[in-house]
């Protein structure tokens, strides 16, 4: 009889179940009707967010058509989960209310809030029975040790809990936690990844619908982040001065970034067709786009397109801004439509750009 092996293990910082089986067509149909599930090409397997609900959903789908061996899931549960299945105190909720409030206040953005308060809830789970007060610098060192660096979590995430601890301990009276020598792990710092201006043509022309196409063409052309675009009005096109209005980008900051030509037309015919009502883009009932969604039209478009490179939507970004710098456009005027803060940021494009390494061969 045919058999599925569930597995657990790490994700971008997030626990997944994986869901393993020999190759058969009539099993791959089926785990493709599980919301949110994906395939690794590295692990070779299925995975999705770990919860209970989508235990119980393999399980009602796989048990009429095979065998379920869940022995290495089970196996890794209890230390894999670690804080995540115990109790918070009621101390600790007032918390991280308080610090979400003060957050809040301080006009964070909803993503940083969010992000900061499930990292100081995971950190204060770890810690459930002792009081607030009462924590250390070596207790941060020991969650470091024993849950972060046990159970892989990469290096970014880390940073995200020490951030949120950080903050949140440096506006806490009574505590025994000095911020100052509270460390932050070591960066790794990937060149960004590139694409040629072929395979983004490729991409955008392998769509037929005009939304979909608009909205990868737009983040290309302008250099946006995923958010930003999600985040664009109808007021935010200046067609008569060929601009494009970013609002309370990261960081709070607006900027205003060249709309071209090519772009300002596919505007044109998507707001026929469409007609938005507030946000430039929609979803189905009238909301805001969202971001799993943008991330599909991406994904099916590299398939149309036959671009077989593992793609993200902020490599659209990241291709812009090498390819302004590959035409001869200054630095800081790239730095400037990107909205990066500090110089060094944009720097980095120049160890991938053509033009740069080319420099470096003659001069070699």
């Amino acid at each position: 009889m045919k058999t599925i092996t569930l597995d657990l293990t790490t994700h971008k910082a997030a626990q997944v179940v994986l869901v393993r089986f020999a190759f058969d067509k009539e099993l791959g149909n089926e785990i493709r009707k599980i919301p949110n599930m994906k395939w690794s090409n590295s692990k070779k397997a299925w995975y999705s967010p770990y919860s209970k609900e989508v235990l119980q959903e393999i399980k009602t789908i796989f048990t009429p058509l095979c065998t379920i061996d869940a022995t290495p899931l089970k196996e890794k549960l209890t230390t894999a989960l670690g804080p995540k299945t115990r109790e918070l105190s009621e101390e600790a909720k007032q918390g991280i209310e308080s610090f979400v409030r003060w957050m809040q206040s301080k006009r964070y953005s909803p993503n940083t809030v969010k992000t900061y308060s499930e990292a100081l809830h995971l950190f204060l789970k770890y810690f459930n029975a002792k009081p607030l007060s009462n924590i250390t610098l070596n207790d941060i060192i020991a969650f470091n040790n024993d849950y972060i660096l046990k159970n892989k979590l990469s290096a970014s995430y880390q940073n995200q809990v020490v951030n949120a601890v950080k903050l949140f301990f440096a506006n806490m009276q009574n505590t025994k936690v000095d911020v100052k020598l509270i460390h932050r792990p070591k960066q790794y710092n990937p060149l960004p990844k590139v694409l040629a201006t072929e395979e983004v043509a490729l991409i955008i022309n392998a769509l037929d619908n005009v939304k979909h196409r608009c909205m990868l063409g737009l983040i290309y052309s302008a250099g946006l982040r995923r958010s930003e675009l999600l985040n664009l009005k109808i007021t935010d096109i200046d067609s008569k001065r060929m601009q494009l209005r970013i609002c309370k980008a990261k960081g709070g900051k607006d900027r205003i970034t060249p709309l071209s030509e090519t772009a300002l037309q596919m505007l044109r015919q998507y707001y026929k067709e469409h007609k938005p009502k507030d946000y430039l883009f929609e979803g189905q009932g009238g909301e805001q786009y969202s971001e799993r969604s943008l991330a599909l039209v991406l994904k099916k478009a590299c398939e149309k397109a036959g671009i077989k490179k593992q793609v993200n939507l902020h490599m659209l970004r990241h291709s812009y801004a090498t390819h302004l710098l590959e035409a001869g456009t200054d630095l800081r005027f790239i730095q400037e439509l990107l909205g990066h803060k500090s110089s060094k940021t944009t720097e980095i494009y120049t160890h991938v750009s053509q033009k740069s390494l080319d420099k470096k061969i003659i001069g070699n």
